[in-house]
């Protein structure tokens, strides 16, 4: 061979060498590529730059996706862990394998179902509409052996109201209630605890307002008997049996449990039977308290007033009988004032059919006041019909020695008969028989002779110038008052 065809067959080997190493550089290189993501840094790295510049070129080059992809990986991680655990909670009480529209046990016995209450707070309680507000704590409890699940430790688990729609729970309901409501800030306030044995707690916390049957002969001196009434709305007493849980324990109440007019004297739990004609016989629950009221508010606001204003209408037995005016002003102030404290007293109260105690004091009060303005009326119109009398007796002089006493009434404010002003009386025989002068001259003795006697004999003028009537009514009201309160006091307290 020449050296010409030598030189060709080189220049042929170094060409298809280099085309067998151009072949196998990019899978050298990616293999590289795959090396470097998986192995982390070291010390190594940094005295190779080439390399390190190459992961970073592919990571700027691709940033977006990569950071995508791993998100949506986390994200998948976490949906499949939450589906997993509640699919074990549901599986684990096997809410799915039953069906929970039917009672435990449907088809045998009654289901016994315990209740307990504790009273958190009586809100209000109103005389007018005849109901009572609580605050309260229901909690049920009973066994469902299909909500029953194995546990190492024997722990309970607990749920809120979410899960009260999937299980059965009884349907105990308040009898004579208005309005009821479940609190639900921040959550609604139910509790559902389940026991591995299948034993269920469900609490919840209610306020309810109920209907209280009030008896109001004896107010404001009474004592209220309220309940609050319990009973399955569905279940009668072949497929529910309600009962106490504890007993008479059953039933705890806030030791600060304060009303503003009534005092609570006791707490009571008690049970019993219902009878409806078209679905039979069902068991209920009740929630005694008896409620004293507080006397002293009423003291203040009505009692106390009506007396004063009786004591006040006996003042005018002592007002000279020709002070019209005073004694009857008087006697008109105090009626209409017994008059707004009666109609004050039965705007707060409901319009029942009966006489209430209240009723009783007011009235009788009202009456002593309206006896008082009568009692003067008589001794007016006595008064009158007797000087009439006196005029006609004693003719023209003594018509004119009774002009002199009305003037000398109006100077003083009492009337002077003639008969007994100071006994200076002045028979209409001898002022007859006597001139003109002397008629004159005696009259001009008797104003300068009062003058001189008014001020030391003016309660001596009072006692003799008082009507029989006026002297009899100041001892009669007040002592038939007396015995009317110490009769009222001892038979309503």
């Amino acid at each position: 061979m020449t050296a010409v065809g030598q030189s060709i067959v080189q220049d042929m080997a170094v060409i298809i060498k280099l085309l067998m190493l151009t072949s196998l550089w990019p899978g050298a290189v990616l293999s590289g590529f795959h090396s470097l993501r998986q192995k982390p840094y070291s010390p190594q790295h940094l005295h190779h730059p080439h390399q390190v510049v190459r992961q970073e070129d592919e990571e700027h080059n691709h940033p977006a996706p990569m950071r995508d992809n791993r998100k949506n990986a986390s994200k998948m991680r976490r949906i499949d862990s939450t589906k997993v655990r509640q699919v074990k909670s549901e599986q684990l009480l096997r809410i799915d394998d039953h069906d929970f529209a039917m009672r435990p046990g449907f088809g045998g016995s009654a289901i016994p179902v315990g209740i307990d209450v504790q009273i958190e707070s009586i809100d209000s309680i109103s005389e007018v509409d005849m109901d009572f507000t609580m605050t309260l704590y229901l909690r049920h409890y009973w066994k469902d052996e299909r909500l029953s699940f194995q546990s190492t430790n024997n722990r309970s688990m607990t749920f809120d109201g979410r899960l009260i729609k999937k299980i059965w729970v009884p349907d105990v309901f308040f009898v004579h209630s208005k309005r009821s409501f479940i609190h639900d800030t921040t959550m609604e306030n139910i509790m559902l605890r389940v026991y591995p044995d299948g034993n269920v707690l469900f609490s919840l916390r209610i306020t309810v307002s109920a209907m209280c049957f009030m008896d109001f002969s004896r107010f404001p001196l009474d004592t209220q008997n309220c309940s609050l009434e319990l009973e399955s709305y569905a279940y009668n007493e072949e497929d529910l049996m309600l009962y106490w849980k504890r007993g008479n324990e059953s039933l705890k109440t806030d030791e600060h449990i304060t009303l503003s007019q009534f005092f609570i004297e006791e707490f009571s739990a008690s049970n019993g039977l219902a009878f409806y004609s078209s679905t039979g016989w069902y068991n209920r629950l009740f929630i005694n308290f008896i409620l004293r009221r507080h006397i002293f508010f009423f003291l203040l606001q009505s009692y106390f007033p009506a007396m004063l204003m009786v004591m006040l209408s006996w003042v005018s037995f002592w007002i000279d009988r020709r002070a019209v005016p005073a004694r009857l002003s008087l006697g008109i102030t105090t009626v209409l004032t017994m008059s707004t404290i009666i109609t004050g007293v039965s705007a707060s109260m409901p319009q029942v059919s009966y006489v209430k105690a209240v009723d009783v004091y007011l009235w009788i009060s009202f009456l002593f006041v309206f006896l008082s303005v009568i009692e003067y009326a008589a001794v007016n119109y006595l008064t009158t019909v007797e000087e009439r009398k006196q005029l006609k007796r004693r003719g023209k002089s003594s018509a004119t020695l009774n002009l002199e006493a009305v003037q000398a009434m109006a100077f003083d404010g009492c009337y002077h008969d003639i008969d007994a002003d100071l006994n200076f009386s002045v028979h209409s025989e001898e002022s007859s028989s006597r001139g003109r002068a002397a008629s004159v001259a005696t009259l001009d003795a008797m104003r300068i002779r009062r003058k001189k006697s008014i001020r030391g004999n003016v309660s001596r003028i009072i006692l003799e110038n008082n009507h029989v009537i006026d002297t009899y009514s100041r001892i009669i009201f007040p002592t038939v008052y007396i015995v009317f309160n110490f009769f009222y006091w001892g038979m309503y307290l």
